[in-house]
């Protein structure tokens, strides 16, 4: 029998505190990124050349990491991932170099690898098909709570106990919540407990074309989001001339929290068509054309006059990459079902990490040479691209022995 509605997403929002824990951990480079420029002497080149050390890392285990959690099962490999994340995340308040700072980023971009194929899974065990997209973006409440608490909690422990600190406490968090995991899991059964045993066959997806294409899709999808979620804090040190302290109390955090709420918003969208009996494809695929179009207006957040407008303006452009976000990371789960559904989701976090590597240091020596302008008007065309390659994708039918 399936369990009620309630006992679902509970279960759902304790896979919530993961990805919080997830992002919490990942942010804080972000928030403290002056701090820690001025501290090593690094330029925003060399920032970007760490945040792409992650990303390569993170992109390069993703696949591995999605197969290891359909292989052995969410509840193992979930706890895994966290434990290992969070122990990352404290050494690094231990580091005393470029290179431990490097070496702790690398086993964190490593070990974080598992967490949203980690959530895909969970979608996917605990919720029914017309729900995926509620179920990411429900998800991406966890994620917004982490990039929001990142920037809040440097803003008050940094100034008075310097920001080692912040890695420890971040970083310890995630060992309290694998025995919360655990003691929720035993009590709330799965929607489909066959489905959730069947382990999928990897290769058999790694030779559908559309794994690839979505992959390929995302990477342009998710660029706008490579922005925002590394270099807000600077932009507004850098073009506003605030100070770190300030840029993340008043600034930094309100972005995360506006695309918490596009999610919820492509999400529901799609949601309500499907219910009304669109095309599960169709109906994602609608959401994302018209998200990708309002997005080429990112190309004019430097053009704001005052900080307040262009916090306002890099909200909106959250906004709509997550409600486009939403509705890709459940085609995995829609085009190939739940069996392969880590590894589904894996491939997109892997063209992620890719894209972020690729583009972060093209980012850091743009905003060297010419500020953040030229930035935001290659960026906003981005996601037309990928939406156009996702719409092949979704409609390329393919049958794979």
């Amino acid at each position: 029998m399936m369990p009620s509605t309630r006992l679902r997403w509970v279960a759902m929002s304790v896979f919530v505190l993961s990805s919080s824990l997830n992002y919490l951990d990942r942010q804080l480079l972000a928030a403290l990124a002056p701090t820690l420029r001025g501290e090593y002497q690094l330029n925003n080149q060399q920032y970007g050349l760490i945040v792409s050390a992650f990303s390569i890392v993170y992109s390069v285990v993703a696949p591995a990491a999605g197969w290891f959690v359909d292989r052995v099962g969410l509840n193992r490999g979930a706890s895994i991932a966290v434990a290992l994340w969070s122990l990352a995340g404290s050494a690094t308040a231990w580091t005393r170099s470029f290179a431990g700072l490097l070496a702790c980023r690398t086993l964190l971009g490593a070990a974080e690898a598992a967490g949203i194929p980690a959530a895909g899974k969970a979608t996917a065990t605990y919720l029914e098909p017309r729900e995926f997209a509620l179920g990411a973006a429900f998800g991406q409440i966890g994620i917004a709570l982490g990039s929001i608490a990142a920037p809040l909690i440097v803003a008050a422990i940094q100034p008075r106990y310097g920001w080692r600190p912040a890695f420890v406490l971040c970083g310890a968090l995630g060992f309290l919540w694998i025995p919360l995991w655990f003691f929720t899991a035993k009590r709330i059964p799965v929607t489909n407990p066959a489905t959730a045993k069947k382990r999928g066959r990897a290769a058999q997806l790694l030779r559908d074309p559309r794994f690839w294409g979505l992959a390929a899709g995302n990477a342009f999808v998710m660029t706008l989001y490579a922005l925002w979620s590394n270099w807000t804090t600077l932009y507004f040190v850098q073009e506003r001339h605030m100070t770190q302290a300030d840029a993340n109390r008043q600034f930094a955090w309100i972005p995360s929290a506006f695309a918490t709420a596009g999610g919820f918003f492509g999400a529901a969208v799609s949601y309500r068509w499907i219910r009304d009996g669109m095309n599960v494809l169709r109906a994602r695929m609608r959401i994302c054309w018209i998200s990708a179009v309002i997005l080429l207006a990112t190309a004019a957040v430097p053009l704001m006059p005052r900080p307040e407008l262009a916090a306002a303006a890099i909200s909106l452009s959250f906004f709509w990459t997550l409600a486009i976000s939403t509705n890709v990371y459940s085609l995995p789960i829609d085009l190939f079902g739940t069996a392969n559904a880590a590894l589904g989701v894996a491939g997109l976090s892997c063209s992620f990490g890719l894209m972020t590597a690729l583009v972060s240091p093209w980012i850091g020596s743009m905003v060297d040479r010419v500020g953040f302008s030229p930035v935001c008007v290659v960026l906003a065309v981005m996601p037309l691209l990928g939406v156009s390659i996702l719409q092949w994708t979704t409609t390329r039918q393919t049958t794979v022995k």
